[in-house]
């Protein structure tokens, strides 16, 4: 099986779009904003990563990015990793991580810290096949071939899933590469299955018809992050906490917008109205507070991914939140 030749440009749009990845430190498109030409130079700038241009998509398509008294370079990457060493290199300030990403992130040694929570519908996460594929359920997979990217949340879905399943890593041969890559060795039969999160899953089920045979539900914890360096909060913590109360207001204003919010980032990545509006109203994104709760589920994010070797070390994740930024 192959890729259809629309599909493949379109794959080929959104890596050219989202795949700025890092060289030695970060390669990415940096975007100087929203201050005039004459008082830009005056102004702090604070360094922002995004993932798929989701976050930007909402505070444009919001106004969140009207009279900001700082500057914001965006940095946008196709994947969780990539903007975690980021991170790590404090390329960026800030940055969305979901729960298993900054996880890796964390057992990698970044000195960073999550300031604000959100939760979502882990519809958004799925194992998806071809729509050819025999496969139907996860029990099938073992003695597969499962893409997914390494240390992102589409790896953590694939544990959970197999662990469910009563199958262990080893009954499937995890074949780590960056999304477009995925996709295209899933067209093409090189791997039997996929584990990845929107607006990816969205994509192939409405392009190219591609199944899911699992979700999130039951098995993801539904929590990202906005996660900054500590270099950051302490030098612009204004900066930051204004950045967070805008992201805050964006996404509840997108739960009840999600035709304005497709169409913004539709302009801005190039991908589907249509594609991006199933993102926005089945993941249901909006800001919790970092309370004990949400804590301990991140522990078991973290438990999970050392139960399963990919990291190495117990990791106690109470050191990796600050709690100084209040929900706005």
């Amino acid at each position: 099986m192959t890729l259809s030749g629309s599909l493949f440009a379109t794959f080929s749009a959104l890596q050219r779009a989202l795949a700025e990845a890092l060289a030695a430190a970060v390669l990415a498109i940096p975007a100087l904003l929203y201050a005039s030409a004459s008082n830009a130079a005056d102004l702090p700038v604070l360094k922002v990563g995004d993932q798929s241009l989701q976050t930007r998509g909402i505070l444009e398509a919001s106004g969140q990015l009207k009279d900001l008294p700082y500057k914001i370079e965006w940095f946008n990457f196709p994947a969780a990793q990539p903007l975690g060493e980021a991170l790590n290199a404090g390329a960026v300030d800030v940055g969305g991580l979901g729960d298993a990403p900054l996880v890796f992130a964390l057992a990698a040694g970044a000195r960073v810290r999550a300031v604000a929570a959100t939760r979502s519908n882990p519809l958004d996460l799925a194992i998806v096949v071809g729509p050819q594929s025999p496969l139907t359920e996860v029990a099938n997979l073992k003695g597969k071939r499962l893409a997914t990217t390494r240390g992102s949340i589409g790896h953590y879905l694939a544990l959970a899933a197999l662990k469910k399943a009563n199958l262990s890593a080893s009954d499937v041969t995890f074949v780590f590469l960056a999304p477009a890559d995925a996709k295209a060795a899933l067209a093409s039969g090189s791997v039997d299955a996929w584990s990845v999160w929107d607006p990816y899953t969205a994509l192939g089920e409405s392009r190219d018809h591609d199944r899911i045979i699992a979700n999130g539900v039951g098995l993801s914890e539904g929590l990202s992050y906005q996660v900054a360096t500590e270099t950051a909060i302490a030098a612009k913590r204004a900066q930051l906490a204004d950045f967070l109360r805008r992201v805050a207001t964006g996404q509840r204003w997108a739960l009840t917008h999600p035709d304005e919010v497709a169409a913004m980032q539709s302009r801005v990545t190039g991908l589907p109205t249509d594609v991006l509006k199933t993102v926005y109203q089945r993941g249901q994104v909006h800001p919790v507070a970092i309370d004990d709760s949400v804590v301990t589920a991140q522990q078991r994010t973290a438990d999970t991914y050392e139960a399963a070797s990919v990291i190495r070390a117990h990791l106690d994740v109470r050191a990796s939140f600050d709690r100084s930024f209040p929900l706005p």
